[in-house]
């Protein structure tokens, strides 16, 4: 056990304040709390670990990799956690009050490669490999893996350690540079394999890096004379566009010298000229081969080196069109032209493409690979929530089962007849209702095995059911499963909510949003979605949502009271009356003393842009102009829209709804409400606060004149100390 020294100390503190900038937004007040504690106790040397084999202290090397981590990946909070606690934990004599079980299981599976590394000294072969994978479980772990050791061999250049540098430098070029460009960490992969070849030959890294930055002066100055005519014939055909001119790294020219038995003087495409294309989704391609048109017809290509992957993408995603010319002084330049979002998915994609070279290696890999493809493609909330749920089974049993026409495929142990079925095509999977193995009828969660002859058997009305989840083993099944089951609950949502639409006009009643979601509520349902399904279920009958819906808006006839939340107790009096037919409106041709009703769903006030509209109940109801519904009423219903302006003084309140988000500090609402209570010709009728990670969120209910009032009331607001928003709601 050994306690940190003074420039550890410092590098400690300095990587600590960043990573506090840097993960602002994950974590919140009581959890950056705790690390801070933590990290102060080291700091002052209550704590002390055991150094790695070149004599870095663990806390230390874990905050340059969650710092890297926040840098080179998206990650997420559990993540930067796990990395940070692996290592503080054991020396935090269990002050941490509560870690999520996420963040356990990505800690159990680093403290298992690190155990790997206790017992072997150095990758030795393929199989090492192969262990560590299956050992890790968690496609996240792999990332911190990758992370931690690109942080590892950023800080051992030139220590004395060299045999060991130069074990670590090898490691990092085949294996976790190999990782680093099957899941899309191109960067990453870039700099782990330009260290690896400055740390074990360190003369051509050296000679390479010089002969670059000697002619980096000629190549600029190449680059810019083919640039300049390109950039004018593209503007010409206007085209909006970014172009960029790369050196390639040192590795990879390492790696052609090695391969075309040459010098770095004869490799002739140490640059390449990427054309990045500021275009709508829907023309991308169409000006892709315009772009491309116009440098062909400059330059002339060598079809050879023509890669087209715009029209048939990789299987990873990747979209881009390459093309090698001949350029000034009869030099071959290599031109990749792509749209912002094909750019963006190359750049960063640690889940969009896997494979972008295509490194040659056994099938396994690549397999899981286009799996988790699969599951990408049709995600919802983001490739780094996904792969929480990805286990990372390579190198476990396979089965290997035969189509009727003899071609093999191989599953993992444990898959089933329906497991087959998505893994031959999705759609088949669907539809499939059971096989015929070995010329035998079997159901769907019949478990297969080696050497199998499976023919799948299909119904035409079958759709996939969740309990389908239970019968299936490999990720490509469970994703496609949920994915129909989906799309089929949404499809039946869109039919019940039509179904709801026709029954509201038969019954002649004018659907207002809000008011519809309050129903929703009091019914029970947490979410829409919910709503709609249990009326395509039939397990709520339309009727009876309509007479719900009559009896809410009989009940917002009279303004009622919100309950306060947070031990706030809001005591107002009645509020005034809010229906009128004396002077404030004019409706129509100057026609005044007309019954009028001011509408909930946007909550009119003197001074707003209004206009009338004859409800279905014969009452005029007034909305603003920019209210959420007041497209679709002058689209559908034009004839039933009255013009309105507003005419006299403001003579009562009118009701209006502000969001506040800010900082929860003690004494802020009550500034608040202060404020509002204070103001001329303005009144608070409820307030709801709900207080999250530090912050509160606000709904305040006020009763004001004007809207030159309710002007003045939301820069007051804003003045308040640790009010970061206010905005009048609907």
């Amino acid at each position: 056990m050994v306690v940190m020294n003074d420039s550890e100390r410092s590098l400690l503190l300095n990587e600590y304040i960043a990573l506090r900038r840097q993960t602002s937004d994950l974590f919140s007040f009581e959890e950056s709390k705790e690390l801070r504690n933590l990290i102060s106790g080291i700091l002052s040397g209550e704590n002390s670990s055991e150094r790695d084999q070149f004599g870095f202290h663990p806390v230390v090397r874990s905050l340059l990799t969650a710092s890297a981590l926040c840098k080179e990946v998206s990650a997420d909070k559990n993540m930067v956690t796990a990395i940070l606690l692996s290592r503080i934990v054991p020396a935090a004599d269990g002050r941490i009050s509560h870690i999520d079980a996420d963040v356990l299981h990505m800690m159990a599976g680093l403290e298992k490669v690190q155990n790997l590394y206790r017992t072997h000294s150095a990758m030795a072969n393929e199989n090492f490999r192969n262990l560590m994978l299956t050992f890790a479980e968690d496609i996240r772990v792999i990332i911190i893996m990758i992370v931690d050791r690109l942080t590892l061999m950023r800080s051992i250049n030139h220590h004395p350690a060299e045999d060991l540098v130069k074990a670590v430098a090898s490691e990092g070029a085949y294996l976790y540079a190999q990782l680093a460009h099957r899941l899309g960490l191109y960067k990453i992969k870039g700099e782990l394999e330009d260290m690896s070849l400055k740390y074990t030959n360190r003369e051509m890294f050296t000679r390479i890096a010089r002969k670059l930055n000697e002619t980096k002066r000629e190549r600029d100055a190449y680059m810019k004379s083919f640039i300049g005519p390109v950039k004018a014939a593209l503007e010409k055909q206007g085209l909006k566009f970014e172009i960029k001119g790369r050196t390639k790294s040192i590795y990879s020219i390492w790696n052609k010298m090695v391969k075309q038995h040459t010098d770095v003087d004869g490799i002739y495409d140490l640059f390449a000229i990427r054309i990045i294309l500021d275009v709508d989704r829907l023309r991308e391609r169409a000006e892709c081969w315009l772009a491309f048109s116009i440098i062909t017809d400059m330059y002339q290509p060598n079809p050879a080196r023509m890669k087209d992957w715009l029209s048939v993408p990789k299987s990873n995603g990747y979209e881009s069109l390459h093309i090698t010319v001949l350029g000034p002084e009869d030099k071959w330049v290599e031109v990749q032209i792509r749209s912002e979002r094909m750019d963006e998915i190359a750049e960063t994609g640690v889940a969009a493409h896997w494979k972008y070279k295509g490194i040659k290696s056994e099938n396994n890999l690549d397999t899981w690979m286009n799996h988790v493809r699969d599951i990408l493609e049709d995600a919802e909330s983001g490739p780094m929530e996904l792969m929480k749920n990805m286990k990372m089974d390579l190198y476990n049993k396979e089965v290997f089962v035969f189509t009727p026409k003899g071609d093999l495929y191989k599953l993992p142990l444990g898959a089933t007849v329906l497991d087959f079925a998505f893994n031959i095509h999705s759609n088949l999977g669907c539809i499939c209702s059971g096989g015929r193995v070995n010329g035998k009828t079997r159901k769907l969660n019949y478990k297969l095995r080696s050497g199998d002859t499976v023919e799948i058997l299909t119904t035409a009305g079958q759709m996939p059911k969740l309990d389908w989840l239970s019968m299936v083993v490999t990720s490509k099944a469970r994703s496609k499963i949920r994915q129909a089951v989906k799309e089929r609950e949404n499809r039946d949502a869109e039919l019940a909510k039509e179904l709801l639409h026709r029954r509201f006009k038969n019954r002649k009643i004018e659907m207002e949003e809000s008011s519809l979601m309050r129903t929703i509520k009091r019914l029970g349902f947490k979410t829409v979605t919910d709503f709609y399904k249990a009326i395509a279920d039939n397990d709520i009958d339309v009727n009876d949502v309509v007479s719900s819906y009559e009896q809410q808006l009989k009940k917002e006839e009279t303004p009622a009271e919100r309950v306060s939340a947070e031990g706030f107790t809001l005591q107002t009096s009645a509020p005034e009356e809010l229906e009128s037919s004396g002077d404030v409106l004019i409706i129509g041709d100057n026609v005044r003393g007309m019954n009028y009703r001011l509408s909930k769903c946007c909550n009119p006030i003197y001074g707003d842009k209004v206009f009338g509209f004859v409800s279905s109940e014969g009452v005029i109801k007034i909305h603003r102009t920019d209210c959420p519904n007041a497209a679709h009423i002058t689209e559908r219903y034009p004839y039933r829209v009255i013009p309105t302006r507003w005419s006299g003084k403001a003579g009562s309140q009118f009701v209006a709804n502000l969001s506040v988000v800010g900082t929860d500090d003690i004494g802020i609402v009550t500034n608040i409400s202060s404020i509002i209570n204070k103001q001329d010709g303005a009144s608070l009728r409820n307030i709801s606060i709900d207080s999250h990670d530090g912050l509160f969120h606000g709904y305040l209910i006020v009763g004001v004149e004007t809207t030159d009032i309710l002007k003045q009331l939301i820069q007051k607001i804003t003045s308040v100390k640790g009010v970061k928003d206010v905005q009048r709601s609907n």
